[in-house]
């Protein structure tokens, strides 16, 4: 009795499609769902055939079946229906973006920035004038501040965003392990980069890469790992300045900083001056004015001292100066460190340094 050949018929009939003939099955597919109605979405598009189980994504799985002489035209042709089907999204993205853009512009259409339902139309439509947008106020103070040192002969010099260990603590004095890190050490990047916990960070460039005289404010955005209060934010806008000459005192700074702040607030400002320490200058100092806000009889904001340090400041330590290539026994100068918010609190009198990064727009409409 001859045997039977049905099992070899079977495994023949159950090989699985070349990748030809599943590149043109994918394609008709996809021309259909793109002609369907209504029709369907990117998003969905994308996930069923791009996604990590869509056709396509599978089919190219598939290359690992195809004979090795063959695998090179196969991953040609893979590659090809890729690119198109991501084309094809491309182009029904475009359309879409047209259509929703169509709806906002059309009196009839819907428009998804519109602050009233969908269905409404016409005369049941609330009358809405436009509004007109202002500047935030730390906008405007800052570039308040900005023209009265640019007035006394400073230039300006934007921070960076980002900085790495060496110009934010160790060419500032401040060595690896130094408790002074606590304050400033937020969080790092993969590549040992941490957002600037002061404009600080832009003093040894200056100072390494310009000549005496020396006469530079920084402007930036600074982080810090610090509990928040009525006057203490962990996100803050700073001005640095740095002067470096010969000769220069500490009266010398003292004079730039009192001038800044009758200038600012027009009219004679009283200030204290008391010591601190910061790694970077020495002798540290803090450079108080009165509380502004309640006009010192004692608030939240001043912590109930009448005073309120706006501006820590001193002559830059000799270790700075040396590590920046000037010699200290030739050279002297100051810095200081200045934030815009302070400024815009006691300019205003708000109670709270916090909301001015809250984004309250009726908070932030006073200041039109």
């Amino acid at each position: 009795m001859p045997k039977s050949h049905s099992s070899k018929r079977a495994g023949k009939n159950d090989r699985k499609p070349s990748i030809s003939a599943l590149v043109r099955d994918i394609k008709k597919q996809l021309l259909s769902d793109l002609q369907s109605d209504p029709p369907i979405s990117t998003a969905q598009l994308k996930t069923k055939y791009l996604g990590k189980q869509g056709m396509v994504t599978r089919a190219m799985k598939e290359i690992g079946a195809v004979a090795p002489e063959k695998r090179s035209e196969a991953g040609k042709e893979l590659n090809t229906l890729k690119l198109w089907a991501e084309g094809q999204m491309s182009r029904v993205s475009e359309t879409e973006k047209m259509r929703l853009d169509s709806g906002i512009a059309s009196d009839d259409g819907f428009d998804v920035t519109a602050p009233f339902p969908p269905n409404t139309t016409g005369s049941e439509r609330p009358g809405l004038e436009p509004k007109v947008g202002t500047l935030h106020p730390l906008t405007t103070v800052g570039e308040k501040a900005i023209r009265i040192f640019e007035s006394m002969g400073f230039h300006l010099v934007e921070a960076r965003r980002l900085d790495d260990d060496y110009n934010s603590f160790e060419a500032l004095n401040i060595p690896k392990g130094h408790p002074a890190r606590d304050l400033w050490d937020t969080f790092w990047t993969e590549d040992r980069l941490i957002p600037i916990p002061h404009t600080s960070a832009m003093q040894n460039r200056i100072l390494s890469s310009v000549k005496p005289p020396i006469r530079e404010i920084i402007v930036g955005k600074c982080f810090r790992n610090e509990a928040t209060d009525a006057s203490h934010e962990h996100t803050f806008y700073q001005l640095e300045g740095v002067y470096v000459d010969k000769n220069v005192t500490l009266t010398d700074l003292i004079g730039t900083l009192s001038h800044f702040m009758n200038a600012f607030y027009g009219r004679d400002i009283k200030y204290k001056i008391q010591p601190s320490y910061f790694p970077f200058v020495e002798p540290g100092l803090e450079f108080l004015i009165e509380c502004l806000v309640c006009g010192q009889r004692g608030c939240p904001f001043c912590h109930y001292s009448k005073w309120v340090e706006v501006i820590p400041c001193g002559p830059i330590h000799p270790n700075v100066l040396r590590e920046s290539g000037l010699n200290p026994d030739e050279y002297s100068g100051f810095a200081w460190g200045l934030g815009f918010d302070r400024l815009v609190i006691l300019r205003n009198q708000i109670s709270d340094i916090r909301l001015l990064h809250s984004g309250d727009l009726k908070f932030l409409e006073q200041f039109r």
